[in-house]
């Protein structure tokens, strides 16, 4: 009887983009809210809150443009590629 590490399916990789957009939306609410409870006008605050959501914006747009990049060119990926050099040639 196979074990729960005998799979042969991978296990799917964290989404990690989302992560940070979830997050970078958490601090376009945050942010405002408490720079109003310290005191900042409400214009102030709401033009933090736009300038946090542009920037989000164009994080996350950029991050998924890499994603599909790294989907198309799997071999490119990884660290230093040595031609088949060892350290001592």
């Amino acid at each position: 009887m196979p074990g729960p590490g005998s799979s042969s399916e991978q296990p799917a990789a964290p989404d990690t983009a989302s992560d940070v957009i979830r997050w970078a939306a958490f601090s376009c609410v945050l942010v405002p809210v408490v720079l109003l409870w310290y005191g900042t006008s409400l214009a102030g605050a709401a033009g933090t809150a736009l300038g946090l959501a542009a920037v989000t914006a164009v994080c996350r747009l950029l991050l998924r443009r890499s994603e599909r990049v790294a989907r198309r060119c799997p071999a490119q990926r990884g660290g230093r590629h040595t031609r088949g050099q060892t350290p001592g040639d």
